[in-house]
């Protein structure tokens, strides 16, 4: 169809000689029916209704897609159905209705929930990564795998523990190995269990001190050894297996694991020079003062180095959870920790000042300037309070009293802020673990589709009779249980009914409930069966066959594809119609098919249910 336009010499004309002069010529304006198509979509008992045309502007997702949307269409209803969240859709909706696909997720839909919607409706991967990015959420980064089989299997058994049986029990022993580590750097501090020496002195005396170099036969020291061992192994094969060797490096963890062995080389480098020096001739004298210099160095550098064995408690990350969220929630927060250092910064310097000249008149005053009073301000402010620094004066103890005030507030500005990241990033990960136990399916609301033609599908009805099953083959619809000629065929019903074919069938139900009138006088006026030539059907009812055409003891079908209006002739003995029971055994030639008056009876009550 097309509109009329007026051209551009009928509007010249009309407007020189009125519209009652000469003819009037029309121009054809070519519109297109099927995108101003209203669309209607339930949501869990909640109905939607745009344009297709709408819809159309993104065809590689689920609903602008008329292919994969067609898979939850009710022809029942004209309507497409999915049994999703509601509050969710009005989001989805307008990220057809905005034409540039904006997302905003709804107040009261939370997070997990709105990105399942996103997922099921195909809205793509940019849309995706927008609506994660307006969240704020942190971009994971891609983690490939090595190319090679070999390597891949390798890299999945030392890096993710979840891949395999085999990488838990890696992970275990790892753990087990950190942990025994820890436990003997704690132990070996006790005083049973050092080592000390014996030193002369210039005035004839002895000077007792603690040996910082281990002995190699410590059974400390072996133990440590066997972790080292493990450590290095792990370490060296997991650098083989990484697919990138430059990214390996600038991964903080393995950082941390390098910076952790580190430490056994240094002191086993130092004993061992040991070892030659106690085994070589003895070297030129050397001064006391160059002597005890030479040794407080060293024993600087082994204490900074014994120090560094405790960065293995951070290995345990990669195999906790919970401290990898904290983590995470740290990285996502150097912003609001940075302006909480900032803030402290500023009421240190303002609190210390203002205490140093509060107290400058009092003879016992702790602070003797304003760097000294910069940790009476520290510990003020985190509401610490060691008590060996306190204000002496008046003035001194109402700063103090601000101070604290102010650290009170200014240290619970942020911290809610760094709650809600850790709050996230755990119900995250454990709504990450959830869907990987989990497999959610949605059922498709029509079961007559193209994706299930040739099998036998229980239609929805209040009969349970045979007739109910529907088979739905080459897109033609059938209904088993006519015999022979009786089981006509019609072109299944798409997506779309004309005008005209609604209209149409409002005329064949309201025929329908006349027959039905008709059909109750008959079974009034019917006291008795009838026999011989001319048998009678009580029954007489309509039958309404949705989309096929019913035929009963040889009647007439009346309406367009759905009402059937049984009319018996005189010669053959009634069956039951489409709402009734045939009552007479029938006359010459006449039959009583039960098993088709039992059909007809059932499909009747399922089509009135529909209907």
């Amino acid at each position: 169809r097309s509109l009329p336009k007026l051209s551009s010499q009928d509007e010249e004309g009309g407007a020189a000689h009125g519209f009652g002069g000469g003819h009037t010529h029309f121009e054809p304006i070519p519109h297109d029916h099927d995108f101003c198509e209203r669309v209607v979509i339930n949501v869990s008992g909640l109905r939607f209704e745009t344009q297709l045309r709408t819809l159309n502007q993104f065809p590689d997702t689920l609903l602008g897609d008329p292919d994969r949307r067609l898979r939850y269409f009710d022809p029942l209803r004209n309507e497409y159905f999915f049994d999703r969240n509601r509050p969710s859709f009005d989001a989805i909706l307008y990220y057809y209705q905005s034409g540039s696909g904006r997302l905003r997720r709804p107040v009261n839909v939370p997070l997990d929930v709105f990105s399942e919607e996103i997922k099921f409706y195909e809205l793509g991967e940019q849309a995706t990564n927008k609506f994660r990015e307006d969240e704020g959420f942190i971009k994971e980064e891609e983690k490939p795998l090595p190319s090679n089989e070999n390597q891949r299997k390798v890299w999945l058994l030392f890096e993710y523990p979840e891949s395999s049986q085999a990488a838990r029990v890696v992970a275990i022993i790892s753990v087990f190995v950190i942990l025994l580590s820890i436990v003997i750097f704690c132990l070996e501090t006790l005083p049973e269990f050092k080592h000390y020496k014996v030193f002369n002195t210039t005035t004839n005396g002895t000077k007792i001190e603690e040996d910082e170099v281990p002995d190699i036969t410590d059974p400390f020291f072996l133990i440590e050894t066997i972790c080292i061992i493990w450590f290095t192994f792990e370490l060296s094969v997991r650098f083989l297996a990484c697919p990138n060797k430059l990214n390996f490096f600038r991964d903080v963890m393995n950082i941390i694991d390098i910076i952790a062995i580190i430490p056994y080389f240094i002191t086993l480098a130092t004993v061992v020079a040991e070892e030659e020096d106690t085994l070589n001739l003895p070297k030129a004298p050397v001064s006391p003062q160059d002597k005890s210099t030479n040794q407080a160095m060293s024993l600087a550098i082994l204490r900074v180095i014994r120090l560094v064995r405790v960065f293995r408690i951070f290995k345990l990350s990669r195999h906790s959870k919970g401290l990898q969220i904290l983590g995470r929630t740290l990285k996502a927060s150097m912003r609001e920790l940075g302006l909480l250092i900032f803030f402290l910064f500023i009421g240190v310097v303002l609190f210390s000042s203002a205490v140093y000249f509060a107290e400058a008149g009092s003879e016992n005053s702790f602070f003797k300037s304003i760097p000294d009073a910069f940790w009476w301000a520290v510990v003020t402010m985190t509401t610490v309070g060691y008590g060996d620094m306190t204000p002496v004066g008046v003035w001194g103890k109402i700063v103090g009293s601000l101070c604290a005030i102010a650290g009170v507030l200014t240290i619970a500005l942020p911290v809610p802020v760094i709650v809600s990241n850790f709050n996230y990033f755990y119900h995250r990960e454990t709504d990450q673990e959830e869907m990987q136990s989990q497999n959610f399916n949605h059922v498709t609301s029509c079961p007559y589709l193209p994706g299930t033609l040739g099998q036998h599908l229980k239609k929805t009805s209040l009969s349970e009779s045979s007739s109910d099953m529907m088979d739905l083959e080459d897109g033609v619809e059938t209904t088993p249980g006519l015999l022979g000629e009786q089981n006509r065929m019609v072109p299944f019903l798409g997506a779309h009914l004309t005008d005209k074919q609604q209209l149409q069938q409002q005329q064949q139900h309201h025929h329908y409930q006349q027959q039905q009138q008709q059909q109750q006088q008959q079974q009034n006026c019917c006291k008795q069966p009838s026999n011989g030539g001319g048998g009678l059907n009580c029954g007489g009812g309509a039958g309404v066959v949705g989309g096929s055409y019913g035929v009963n003891g040889g009647g007439v079908v009346t309406g367009t594809g759905a009402i059937a209006t049984s009319v018996v002739s005189g010669s053959v003995g009634g069956v039951g119609g489409g709402g009734g029971t045939g009552s007479g055994p029938g006359g010459a030639g006449g039959t009583n098919n039960n098993l088709q008056q039992r059909h007809n009876s059932a499909l009747a009550v399922s089509i009135e249910t529909d209907v």
